[in-house]
């Protein structure tokens, strides 16, 4: 059985679908990809929209970060990634829809974008006033998510799909350190 991701390792896509994979303890390769081979004739034939993870399991290949994760959870022994519990199951739908739709945009598009991947692989300045119109609505997200907060997970007492994309999302504001933010001002003191 053989299984390759193919993405860029600090993608929180490439991310979640990594920790799904361990979670359910399932051999892969890893091909690591440089943030411009997304876009690589190579890449675009594996995911036309050039974006990651991209994956292939003995010759079927996926892109979506949740069709992957739905798809290993189908496949694949191991502690499921979706709730049994039709109500469980249409929270953890909502979250992850909270997540691309509310998060991702508010939280990797600008405030990531700007204080890790503009620095780091272009060489170029954060734009502050971008990132401080961002804070208000990532600080929502966050709110809106804890408000779901059942037991030790999002959806209840497993993990699911909804905890590994979110999680994966959250820690790209963690690496972000904005100023100003509480988590930021509680470190420094």
């Amino acid at each position: 059985m053989s299984v390759k991701i193919y993405g860029v390792p600090g993608s929180p896509f490439m991310r979640a679908v990594l920790a799904g994979l361990e979670e359910k303890q399932v051999r892969y390769e890893l091909v690591a990809l440089a943030p411009m081979d997304s876009k690589s004739p190579e890449h675009l034939a594996r995911h036309p929209f050039g974006r990651v993870p991209a994956f292939e399991h003995d010759g079927f290949g996926l892109y979506e970060t949740q069709a992957i994760l739905r798809y290993v959870d189908a496949t694949f022994p191991g502690p499921a990634l979706q709730p049994r519990d039709p109500k469980d199951r249409a929270r953890m739908d909502q979250l992850i829809g909270i997540n691309d739709w509310y998060l991702f945009p508010q939280v990797a598009v600008t405030i990531a974008f700007q204080r890790i991947v503009k620095p780091l692989l272009m060489g170029g300045t954060p734009d502050e006033e971008i990132i401080a119109k961002a804070i208000p609505n990532a600080e929502r997200c966050y709110a809106v998510i804890a408000g779901f907060l059942n037991g030790p997970f999002l959806t209840g007492p497993e993990l699911s799909i909804a905890d590994l994309m979110i999680a994966c999302q959250m820690s790209m504001r963690r690496d972000a350190r904005v100023p100003g933010d509480h988590r930021e001002a509680s470190r420094v003191a």
